[in-house]
C-alpha cells in the first residue's frame, strides 16, 4: 500500500480539484481499508457540486466527492472476520449509528447520525482508498467484475424502492422515468415476477433502451393541449395511460423516479384505488399535489430514500444471478484523471448518458 492518497475533493460550489489527502486510519477494531477501484455518479454527487446543498445537508467545508463504489480490501482490523485482505466488495456508503430507535427497527436509512459517503460534512469514495466499517462491505462473487460491484450501491436504490411499493409476483406497476434508478426499479419489478411492468419518459431513446431492459411496454406522454389546466392534463393522461396498457382502474404500484410535478400528479390519478404510491425522485421541494384524489382512492403514499436491512445482499444477488444486466446501463467510461470531464458529462443530462463510472487510482 503506498502513502499518497489521491483525492477529487469539492471545496465550495462547483470548484473541485485533485488533492493527495491523508490515507483514513484504521480507527475502530470493526474498520477496514479499501483501494477503490471503481464509483459511478450520482445525481446528488453533481446537485452538492453545482449547488452545494441537498435540503438540510449543505457544504460547509470540503469534502471527498463519490459514494458508489467497489475496490479490493487492503487492511482488516483486529475484530474484523467477515473479510480478508485481498477480498472484492461492494462498498455501502453510509454506516448508521446502530442504536438509535430507527437502527434497532431495521430502517437504519433514517438514522440521524449516519456517516454517509459525500454527504456533507462527510468524505466520499473518490480516493485512492477509503475506510470504512467491515459490515458494510459485501464481497462479490468471483465472476461479477468492479464494475458490476460499483453498480450494487444503484440496485440497492431500486431494492429499496421496490421493498417501500411492496411489489409483488401478478402485480402491475408503472415507473415514471428511465433515467438508471427508473430503469433498475423497473427491472428489479420484473425480476420479483411483476406481471406488466410499463416505464414512462419524454425521451424517445430512454424508452427505447427501457422496452429492451426491463419494461414490458414503454409510454411517451403527448405535450399537453393549448389552453387545458395541467392538473386536467395530468388526469387525462392518467387514463390514456389506463386504457393502452389495459390496466383497468389502474397499476397495483406506481413509482416516481422524476420528481417531475406532471409526473406526481399523473401518477397519483394513475394508481388503483387501494394501490400503492412510491415517490422516489425528488425535483423541486414543494409541488402541486391532488391530495383529494389520494384520500379517495385510500392509497398509500411513501417516500423512499437509501436502502434498509437486506438491501445490498439482495442487489448483489440480482447482479450475481444475471436478473440485472447492470453493464448494459454503463454508457461512459473515465480515468480518476479525468473525474472533473465525467462530472461535466452527467450535468450536461444528454439522453445517451445512462450511468458514468469513473476508474479508480491505482
Amino acid at each position: 500500500m503506498t502513502k499518497s492518497n489521491p483525492s477529487f475533493v469539492l471545496h465550495s460550489i462547483k470548484n473541485v480539484s485533485f488533492e493527495d489527502r491523508p490515507i483514513p486510519p484504521l480507527s475502530d477494531p470493526w474498520d477496514v481499508r479499501i483501494h477503490i477501484a471503481q464509483t459511478g455518479i450520482c445525481g446528488s454527487d453533481v446537485h452538492y457540486w453545482q449547488r452545494g446543498r441537498i435540503g438540510d445537508f449543505v457544504l460547509e467545508s470540503p469534502i471527498v466527492l463519490g459514494h458508489e463504489s467497489s475496490g479490493t480490501v487492503v487492511e482488516v482490523g483486529s475484530a474484523v472476520k467477515n473479510l480478508t485482505v485481498g477480498d472484492r466488495v461492494a462498498v455501502e456508503p453510509g454506516v448508521p449509528c446502530r442504536h438509535c430507535t430507527y437502527c434497532r427497527q431495521g430502517s437504519y436509512n433514517l438514522c440521524p447520525d449516519t456517516v454517509f459517503a459525500a454527504t456533507p460534512p462527510h468524505d466520499g469514495t473518490l480516493s485512492k482508498y477509503y475506510t470504512t466499517q467491515a459490515d458494510y462491505c459485501y464481497p462479490l462473487p468471483a465472476h461479477v467484475d468492479l464494475e458490476e460491484g460499483a453498480m450494487v450501491e444503484p440496485v440497492a436504490v431500486a431494492v429499496q424502492i421496490t421493498k417501500v411499493g411492496n411489489v409483488r409476483p401478478n402485480q402491475t406497476v408503472v415507473v415514471f422515468g428511465c433515467g438508471p434508478i427508473g430503469l433498475l426499479c423497473q427491472a428489479v419489478s420484473k425480476a420479483y415476477a411483476a406481471k406488466k411492468v410499463v416505464g414512462v419518459d419524454i425521451s424517445r431513446s430512454r424508452l427505447e433502451f427501457a422496452s429492451s431492459f426491463g419494461a414490458d411496454g414503454v409510454f411517451y406522454p403527448p405535450a399537453r393541449e393549448e389552453g387545458v389546466e395541467e392538473s386536467a392534463w395530468s388526469e387525462k393522461v392518467a387514463r390514456m395511460i389506463k386504457e393502452f396498457f389495459e390496466l383497468g382502474e389502474g397499476p397495483d404500484v406506481v413509482i416516481e423516479a422524476t420528481g417531475a410535478q406532471a409526473c406526481i400528479q399523473t401518477g397519483v390519478h394513475l394508481t388503483r384505488k387501494g394501490g400503492v404510491y412510491v415517490q422516489a425522485g425528488m425535483g423541486k421541494e414543494n409541488v402541486v399535489f391532488p391530495i383529494t384524489t389520494a384520500c379517495i382512492r385510500d392509497l398509500t403514499i411513501r417516500g423512499s430514500i437509501r436502502y434498509t436491512t437486506g438491501c445490498y445482499p439482495t442487489a448483489v444477488d440480482l447482479i450475481a444471478s444475471g436478473k440485472i444486466d447492470v453493464k448494459r446501463l454503463i454508457t461512459d467510461r473515465y480515468t480518476f484523471e479525468r473525474a472533473e470531464e465525467a462530472f461535466e458529462l452527467v450535468r450536461q443530462g444528454k439522453e445517451s448518458v445512462i450511468k458514468v463510472i469513473i476508474e479508480g487510482c491505482k
